[in-house]
């Protein structure tokens, strides 16, 4: 019998992932609000139903791709949400980026009902996404793990367990630190060359291949100086990652003083508007106190 998967949230991150699922062959159920996606999918031969419920109900393994705690909640354990319906046996693999504690909540509920669950989110942001090169962190029972990594594999690159439900959503917490710390320091620096009128695009071509290359150097520097800001991820989702960071040292009483920096650099930067845009555009607040723009074409 072929497993059927019911896949909950198609936005920037969630579409690509299921095209994936679908070139693999895999049996799709959708619901989604937006009908163009519907559309999209069910043209790829994705099976588009007419309610969470329907979704829940044939579902054997059901993916949430979700911006945050609280829509995991709703649509988990809400008062509409799938648990109502979902069958006994069912796995369910939250990929969004969430608090652990709030992963081991929705665990402790599902598990009471003999439903399995997985935490796995993931990170690379919309292109790899796309290609399907994802990195997951998963926490959960190694059983069930095995059981659900050959999905997780036709999405990404990279799959690893990390212990108990919750501990791939802090393992994600971990990467959001370095991810948002790295685009800052590439940011503050380019700004500097921009400020001494060195080429930028020399710079990048001349620093990549030693000690300070990074992925993160080679996806975000072309996107700065290029000034495309289009999201792949963006500023105010990773936001959101970092104050459930933050919330999460609070808790732990752990010090963090660079994230908590950071944190208030993403903050200026969605009220002045630009919480909408990919991450890159952390740039644009170390360009505002500098007065400069990294651009190589204004390097006379």
């Amino acid at each position: 019998m072929t497993m059927k998967i019911g896949f909950i949230g198609l936005g920037i991150m969630g579409k690509p992932m299921c095209k994936n699922l679908l070139k693999a062959g895999y049996d799709i159920k959708i619901s989604s609000r937006n009908s163009e996606t519907n559309k999209e999918l069910n043209e790829l031969g994705a099976e588009v139903v007419s309610s969470l419920k329907q979704l829940a109900e044939i579902s054997d393994t059901i993916i949430t791709m979700l911006p945050n705690s609280p829509e995991v909640l709703d649509v988990i354990l809400g008062k509409e949400g799938i648990i109502n319906w979902v069958r006994r046996g069912t796995t369910i693999i939250d990929m969004s980026s969430i608090s652990p504690i709030v992963s081991k909540e929705i665990y402790s509920v599902l598990i009471k009902k003999d439903i399995d669950f997985l935490d796995a989110p993931v990170s690379g942001g919309e292109p790899k996404a796309i290609d399907g090169t994802l990195s997951v962190m998963v926490g959960g029972k190694e059983e069930i793990f095995h059981k659900c990594l050959p999905i997780l594999e036709t999405m990404t690159s990279s799959v690893v367990r990390m212990g108990k439900v919750g501990s791939g959503n802090a393992t994600k917490l971990v990467n959001q630190i370095i991810v948002a710390l790295n685009i800052a320091a590439v940011s503050e620096a380019f700004v500097l060359a921009q400020s001494m009128k060195i080429d930028t695009e020399l710079v990048y071509r001349a620093i990549r291949g030693g000690l300070a290359g990074s992925a993160v150097l080679d996806s975000k520097a072309p996107m700065i100086m290029n000034r495309d800001f289009r999201a792949g991820f963006k500023i105010n989702l990773h936001l959101k990652d970092l104050n459930n960071v933050m919330d999460t040292s609070e808790n732990l009483n752990t010090p963090l003083p660079l994230t908590s920096s950071i944190r208030e650099i993403l903050k200026s930067l969605v009220i002045d508007g630009d919480g909408y845009e990919d991450h890159a555009a952390i740039v644009k607040y170390f360009e505002k106190v500098a007065s400069t723009e990294v651009n190589p074409k204004l390097v006379k």
